[in-house]
């Protein structure tokens, strides 16, 4: 039987003793930010499959490092199914040439868009800029 260490590890924090570490929901949950309910959401479609028992979730060290891809993929911008593609790609062999390729060409299309956002912003706050100098000359000017 699996037992539920208490206290989360900071990301990154692989120390040898640690490596059999288990997390409940709302350790998780709590490290990262979310809610229990996002994360049960997570495992509802299959990004993360944490061990049960009973109706206790037992979370290891790929459900903890899964939710953090995904989070950061939800920060990114990438849609869910997206991020399930490129989860799997970090669960099979290292290497292969048409699974980077795959990730980069996302990551290309994400950076273009978020570009293209960026130009978007620039130019709302410049048109906002021009308004609010013609607002403040025609204030001054009464």
């Amino acid at each position: 039987m699996t037992s539920v260490t208490k206290g989360a590890t900071p990301p990154g924090d692989d120390a040898p003793d640690e490596r059999g570490r288990t997390w409940t929901i709302r350790e998780l949950a709590d490290e990262f930010g979310v809610t229990t309910r996002t994360v049960r959401h997570y495992e509802d479609i299959g990004l993360i499959a944490p061990e049960r028992q009973g109706t206790t979730r037992i979370f290891h060290r790929r459900d903890r490092t899964r939710l953090g891809l995904v989070l950061r993929g939800k920060r990114l911008g990438f849609p869910l199914d997206e991020i399930a593609k490129i989860i799997d790609l970090y669960d099979a062999p290292r290497g292969r040439r048409s699974q980077l390729t795959y990730v980069l060409e996302q990551i290309d299309e994400r950076r273009a868009d978020l570009e293209q956002r960026r130009r978007d912003i620039e130019d709302a706050l410049a048109e906002l800029d021009t308004f609010e100098e013609r607002c403040r000359a025609e204030l001054d000017a009464h």
